[in-house]
């Protein structure tokens, strides 16, 4: 019975990673991709409507201007000029900002105190607008789908009454393995690589990419966590400062 569920389930991997699998250039990797940035875009709007709504917006016509000015240069860098981008900030001490699918971008009062230039605003809306061009959120959809469908198929192998135990058994302990296994450490490596598309951003809008270092600096700086171990979603700060810090000589654009 396991040899057939396991083939049962390596069938389902495998049509799946046929049928969906797509490579990126910009990244130099296949993303398995069930769900498209279309399908997100109804959810993006969702999320910003019930952020506008519940949110503190800023009036400081200064603060906003320049969240336009910079956001608006980097979504042209990064090709996705061709449709409406909206922005707003928030006034949160949180030193946070996002990107939204359908073109949203919303920056905290908080980032742009801790950002005071326009080089590392810009650090930070690339870094977002990287993910949104690496197509991050519907790959991450789709890695949690197939985990689920995987999981559904080894349960329901099982079938009857009496293997209701083992069932509940493996969906939970699967739910914790696909986790702690696949989809934290690939969410590590989607920080990474939102980092490196977001200094090409950079340079291509005309902003220093050195500058990306000395604003996650000052994140480590204000952060003090060093966060980062198996079950963080975000690189440390070390590994992430040393990895631009790479990225960055390797393209000439400077040591720092």
């Amino acid at each position: 019975m396991k040899r057939n569920l396991l083939a049962a389930t390596a069938a389902i991997a495998t049509a799946l990673g046929l049928s969906a699998c797509s490579y990126n250039e910009s990244l130099g990797r296949s993303q398995l991709l069930l769900v498209n940035d279309a399908s997100l875009v109804s959810a993006g709007q969702q999320a910003w409507a019930q952020s506008l709504a519940t949110g503190r917006i800023s009036r400081n016509a200064a603060a906003n201007e320049r969240v336009r000015r910079v956001g608006q240069r980097i979504i042209n860098a990064a090709g996705m000029g061709n449709q409406r981008w909206e922005y707003a900030v928030f006034e949160n001490n949180s030193p946070n900002a996002f990107a939204l699918p359908g073109g949203k971008i919303g920056v905290n009062t908080g980032l742009l105190a801790l950002a005071p230039t326009d080089d590392q605003l810009a650090a930070v809306i690339g870094h977002e607008v990287g993910h949104t061009a690496a197509h991050h959120a519907a790959e991450r959809m789709s890695q949690q789908t197939a985990t689920q469908i995987g999981l559904g198929v080894a349960t329901s192998a099982l079938g009857g009454a009496a293997g209701a135990d083992r069932a509940r058994q493996l969906a939970s302990l699967g739910s914790v393995g696909a986790q702690v296994g696949v989809l934290l450490p690939f969410s590590r490596t989607h920080e990474l690589e939102a980092d490196r598309l977001g200094v090409n951003y950079m340079k291509a809008a005309g902003y220093d990419p050195r500058q990306a270092v000395t604003l996650w600096e000052a994140m480590a700086a204000r952060s003090r966590s060093g966060a980062g171990g198996i079950l963080s979603t975000h690189p440390s700060d070390a590994q992430r400062i040393a990895a631009l810090r790479q990225y960055i000589a390797s393209r000439g654009w400077g040591a720092i």
